[in-house]
């Protein structure tokens, strides 16, 4: 499995590509293989202000649904809309393709509290 080492990740299974004071969200490669084959997202948060662990949306997948959750403060500047259509992109390409949402950091403090590419893999053994 791959955790590339430049991701933020959080316990809930959610990688954060940092990007000055925006953030790119998405699954683990771990995550969608526990899920399996992704056929929905769901995202009405596009616009909001959540704290950190407020969901912010959720993910479907051919055997169950999973709420997404808020891995720091921030503003949900996007939705990837190719998941729309190509909700699948999160089963084959969970790094860049298969992104989720795109926020902005309100308090870059919270990047300390998230996991690195190392503790991640420990915490799923």
């Amino acid at each position: 499995m791959e955790f590339p080492k430049e991701l933020k990740y959080t316990k809930d299974h959610e990688w954060l590509r940092i990007e000055e004071n925006e953030a790119i969200i998405g699954i683990t490669e771990f995550a969608q293989g526990e899920l399996g084959d992704i056929v929905f997202i769901d995202i009405d948060s596009e616009g909001e202000t959540l704290e950190k662990e407020e969901v912010f949306g959720s993910i479907e997948a051919v055997k169950t649904v999973s709420d997404l959750f808020m891995p720091i403060n921030g503003k949900v500047l996007s939705f990837n809309k190719k998941l729309e259509d190509q909700p699948e992109l999160i089963n084959t390409d969970p790094y860049t393709e298969g992104w989720i949402i795109k926020i902005t950091i309100l308090d870059v403090a919270e990047i300390d509290e998230l996991l690195d590419a190392s503790a991640y893999q420990e915490l799923i053994g």
